[in-house]
């Protein structure tokens, strides 16, 4: 279950800021992630409270704001929807894509005091 080494990346990344503001604790945390990052939404949820326990996270309100997968085929130029990486293009069929949204996996902000 990688979703605890991701939650306790984010309790890493929130102490590291909190330290540097000379705050306290976290109020706040708005997350970033995308469909295709490979994170199970509610795998994140069942490990958040003990990955959070004891930290400047404990007491934050979480937001996560999700991303929808976007790609845009190689052929055509085509942007479209994505839901998974193997997806074609609904245009033309092409399987040529780049993928332009959906694997971001970052915190967007924090509110300390």
């Amino acid at each position: 279950m990688h979703e605890l080494s991701v939650a306790m990346g984010i309790v890493k990344i929130a102490e590291d800021e909190t330290k540097k503001a000379k705050a306290k604790k976290v109020t706040l945390i708005e997350l970033e992630i995308g469909k295709l990052a490979g994170v199970e939404f509610e795998s994140l949820d069942f490990v958040w409270p003990a990955a959070v326990k004891n930290t400047v996270l404990e007491d934050a309100e979480r937001k996560i704001d999700v991303k929808e997968g976007l790609g845009q085929c190689g052929d055509c130029d085509t942007v479209f929807e994505i839901q998974h990486f193997y997806d074609s293009c609904p245009k033309c069929g092409s399987n040529l894509k780049g993928i332009i949204q959906g694997k971001e996996l970052r915190v967007k902000a924090l509110e300390v005091i």
